[in-house]
């Protein structure tokens, strides 16, 4: 219990009573006054029963509702207050209710995340003392990349991309990889489905039939290795990564496509193999994965994808150091020659400004050729990876899951994978 501004007032002028009356009524009304506030705090020692309403699941970035109401039998005001772990940041909105608090809660960091319980203090009927209670119940948070930019792709794929029969346009998908039958051949046959073995045989021409996938294996490898750790944007470039790794997932169970994941560093962390309606599994196997100091080792990561069936593999990473661009480069045919690859990578929008504008000190002279350096020798290993067939997709942070998702309808519309 701690008295409150007023009851410090009045005893200031109980005290101050002393010069005008006699000092043994002054002495009597302080403790007067004390003895009022004892019995304030008294009368409000009972915790309200608190209420909180927040999300348990929100997206990184994304503002979320929290409200908590306070509830006494009697009419008493309660002081409400919402204390914060690291990463978390509320703003509460101006103008609540005395028994109410409202704001809007935003996470910053991916993960799990303790949401402290709601500290409370109830203020007596005289407004001389105030009673804190012990704090609620805490609460877990989990942090999600961000999934309302994917949700919004997805509607947005749904609104262009829909049929008449309300199924998606799914584009040319190719002669399917799935032998069925040999039947005879038709003037309408590729050349490509002649059976010639059967045709040398039977002495006819004979076609194999195949049946035409409607899915296909989306692969993503995520690299959480050292470099990821790099601010950017309202986050880090692992954030980025997964922020179109989600994209990709939703869009992925859209088009009915089997997705899956891997993350790694110098060693392969999780592994979600492809399946049906994959994508909302791979948010949720990668929505705490941190960045680790260590080296990436992408030919460990490729030699995991294995001889597993062609498919569209994207690699999420950063181009941006020398040494893991060769690690990337290295290893990058083994994984070409088998599937469709993009390697997607975060753009530095402020190290391209840098790069583009005269210095105004001499100190400044340094970091235009560093960023020089930076972009040249981005470009030289995108040109690189180019030429071993591959596909880059580069893009600001807040960009990427779209040009992803972009990337990824072209490869389908290709029938690629």
């Amino acid at each position: 219990m701690t008295p409150t501004t007023r009851s410090a007032a009045l005893c200031g002028l109980a005290a101050a009573s002393a010069l005008l009356l006699p000092v043994w009524l002054a002495v009597g009304a302080v403790l007067a006054v004390l003895a009022a506030t004892a019995v304030d705090g008294w009368i409000v020692r009972e915790p309200p029963r608190l209420r909180r309403q927040v999300a348990s699941v929100l997206s990184r970035g994304v503002q979320s509702a929290l409200v908590v109401q306070a509830q006494a039998p009697d009419g008493r005001r309660v002081a409400l207050r919402q204390p914060l772990s690291t990463g978390l940041s509320f703003q509460a909105a101006a103008g609540s209710p005395g028994r109410e608090l409202r704001g809007e809660l935003v996470a910053r960091r991916r993960g799990r995340h303790t949401l402290p319980g709601v500290a409370s203090a109830s203020l007596g009927p005289l407004g001389l003392a105030r009673w804190h209670h012990r704090a609620g119940e805490a609460g877990e948070i989990l942090v999600y990349p961000d999934l309302l930019t994917a949700r919004r792709l997805v509607l947005a794929l749904r609104a262009g991309r829909a049929a008449p029969d309300g199924r998606l346009r799914r584009g040319p998908l190719g002669l399917g990889t799935d032998f069925e039958s040999i039947r005879d051949y038709s003037p309408d046959d590729d050349v490509r489905q002649v059976n010639w073995l059967a045709t040398a045989r039977l002495g006819r021409p004979m076609s194999n039939q195949y049946r035409v996938e409607q899915d296909r294996d989306v692969l993503c490898l995520v690299d959480a290795g050292r470099l990821t750790a790099a601010p950017v944007g309202r986050g880090t470039l692992l954030d980025a990564s997964l922020d179109a790794t989600a994209a990709i997932g939703l869009v992925a169970d859209e088009l009915g496509d089997r997705c899956g994941a891997i993350a790694f560093h110098a060693e392969v962390t999780r592994t979600l193999p492809p399946q049906r309606l994959g994508g909302r599994r791979v948010v949720q196997g990668l929505f705490d994965l941190q960045s680790e100091l260590l080296d990436s080792d992408f030919e460990r990561a490729f030699l995991r994808v294995g001889r597993a069936r062609r498919g569209l593999v994207f690699v999420l990473t950063d181009l941006i150091d020398e040494a893991a661009a060769r690690s990337l480069l290295a290893a990058t045919p083994m994984l070409a020659r088998r599937h469709a690859v993009i390697v997607a990578s975060v753009s530095d929008p402020a190290l391209q400004a840098s790069a583009a504008t005269a210095p105004q000190r001499p100190e400044g002279v340094y970091e235009l050729v560093a960023a020089v350096s930076v972009l040249q020798a981005r470009a030289d290993a995108v040109r690189r990876i180019r030429r071993a067939g591959t596909e880059v997709v580069q893009a600001p942070a807040g960009q990427l899951p779209e040009r992803c998702v972009q990337a990824y309808l072209r490869a389908k519309a290709r029938a690629r994978l």
